[in-house]
């Protein structure tokens, strides 16, 4: 029965029509935060198509966490981007919030929020994601699901208002290897692939978490290959 849900979940993820653009492959967000906690981060994201305007396209973003409080996050970044091979440069810098609205299991599903604020300098664009973050565990296996408001205003675009959707289906298999299937959707971009996931523990307060991800395109006007990377250090 749960797979058959999990099945009409995705069908419907996948066929409906939703719309952002800029980076939808990115990190797959969970509504938890813990407390003292801090942490630096690197994503690497890579595209690949022949003839495809974004071929080619590699970017890369370093952050430095910290909660606030028990149920609260901030997050800086860096992000440096590349198109061509020749226009590699730091492009833009972001500001992010996670807040925490419920404890883990206190509820079916585990709540949460995110925003976020990024200032791109080189066209003086700025993007506000306000997203909402929801995890539900079944036994061995997770869902969690990612959805962005995207609003958009700067010298170079028009003022608009577009949503994004992310999905993650995890086998907690082992602390150290967990399989995923990934889901992406957003403006002339819907695609989906397997991944993977892990962390290894020094103590009870360090601890390293790694995911990795492919994802093919599931119509014609997606970017054939998508890949990314993330590490992570608490501590």
């Amino acid at each position: 029965m749960k797979l058959i849900q999990l099945t009409v979940l995705l069908s419907l993820l996948t066929s409906a029509t939703v719309l952002a653009d800029g980076r939808v492959v990115d990190k797959v967000y969970h509504p938890y935060v813990q407390p003292l906690e801090r942490e630096f981060e690197y994503r690497a994201l890579y595209q690949r198509q022949t003839d495809h305007p974004n071929n080619n396209a590699m970017a890369q973003k370093l952050g430095y966490g910290f909660s606030i409080a028990d149920n609260m996050a901030v997050s800086l970044y860096l992000l440096a981007e590349r198109v061509m091979p020749d226009d590699y440069t730091v492009s833009s810098y972001e500001a992010e919030l996670r807040w925490m609205l419920t404890e883990q299991g206190q509820y079916s599903w585990d709540w949460g929020l995110l925003f976020e604020l990024e200032h791109h300098q080189q066209t003086d664009n700025n993007e506000f994601t306000t997203g909402l973050l929801v995890e539900k565990e079944f036994e061995n296996t997770s869902i969690t699901v990612n959805t962005f408001l995207v609003y958009e205003w700067g010298a170079s675009i028009k003022n608009e208002l577009e949503t994004e959707l992310r999905l993650q289906y995890r086998y907690r298999y082992l602390p150290a290897l967990q399989p995923s299937i990934e889901v992406y959707a957003g403006e002339g971009y819907k695609g989906a692939g397997p991944g993977f996931m892990g962390v290894h523990k020094f103590s009870p307060t360090r601890q390293l978490k790694w995911e990795a991800a492919v994802v093919f395109a599931l119509d014609n006007d997606t970017i054939d290959r998508t890949v990314r990377f993330a590490l992570k250090y608490e501590f």
